[in-house]
């Protein structure tokens, strides 16, 4: 059978090109919002001696405060810890206000969604859009040199 035996009608070319169409539609909508980018490396230990080994660090705890750069963050779980300031911890929810997506990075003195590029200052605010809210705060405590939820 050769294809000139069965030619196509244009109904059946448009039909066929609806169903190709609503398949990707489809996928595009189940896929919207996850992020596929890579998770971030955490941040390279401090040399051995610095600092507590994991087995000595609290089992709750998010992060030990020698882990988190003076003007940088790191992000643990849901909780996006930052330290402005020598000192200054704050923490916030790690889900992008704009689409909802798991933020990426904290680098370059900002955290970082790679869904949409919307940026946040260290304090959560809108640093680059398109999120146009802050990262909603999450509460943190320091204890030792331990950062613990709540």
């Amino acid at each position: 059978m050769t294809f000139d035996e069965h030619p196509h009608t244009r109904r059946g070319v448009v039909i066929a090109g609806a169903g190709v169409a609503a398949a990707a539609a489809l996928t595009a909508c189940a896929t919207y919002g996850k992020d596929s980018a890579a998770p971030a490396p955490n941040p390279a230990p401090a040399a051995a001696g610095d600092r507590p080994s994991d087995a000595d660090r609290p089992a709750n705890a998010l992060a030990e405060t020698a882990d988190i750069p003076v003007g940088g963050g790191v992000i643990v779980g849901d909780t996006v810890v930052t330290q402005p300031s020598p000192g200054s911890f704050l923490g916030h929810s790690s889900v992008c206000t704009h689409a909802g997506c798991k933020l990426a990075s904290v680098s370059g003195g900002t955290i970082n969604c790679a869904c949409h590029g919307s940026k946040f200052a260290l304090d959560g605010s809108v640093a680059k859009g398109p999120a146009t809210e802050p990262l909603s705060p999450r509460s943190i405590r320091v204890e030792g040199d331990s950062v613990f939820a709540g």
